[in-house]
Order: structure tokens, then C-alpha cells, then sequence
């Protein structure tokens, strides 16, 4: 399952690098990119686990940059 996610509050190219690297290393994630210039976040990962796996995204991307959301 591919699904597209607005941010807010990413505050740099480099988070937003930290931030992309940190999820594709994610289990169950084929494949994750962030973008500071359009402030997205697209992931591609197993359907069966993807609830379980937002939840670690959001978590990796709280490490990162603390005032980013992530919205549905």
C-alpha cells in the first residue's frame, strides 16, 4: 500500500533526509521519501502491517524533528 502524508513544521532538507532514511529502514517498508520543498511523505509498505508501521514512523519522525506532524 502506497499512501501520501502532509507535513508541518519540517523545518529542513537535512531532517527531512534523516527523517527518509530512518523509515525505509523501518520493517515492512518498501520503500518511504520525504520532501522539505513540498513538505510530503509518501510510504509504500505492507498492507497487513501499515497501521502498525505509521505508528513507528511517527515515532522516528518525532526523534528527528520534534515539531513535525504528520497529517492524514
Amino acid at each position: 500500500m502506497k499512501k501520501k502524508f502532509k507535513l508541518e513544521d519540517l523545518d529542513c532538507a537535512n531532517c527531512a533526509a534523516k527523517m527518509e532514511d530512518a523509515i525505509k529502514k523501518i520493517p515492512g517498508v518498501n520503500d518511504a521519501s520525504v520532501s522539505f520543498m513540498t513538505q510530503k511523505m509518501s510510504i509504500d509498505a505492507e498492507d497487513a502491517k501499515f497501521d502498525e508501521i505509521m505508528k513507528e514512523v511517527a515515532a522516528v519522525c518525532a526523534k528527528v524533528e520534534p515539531d513535525c506532524k504528520i497529517l492524514l
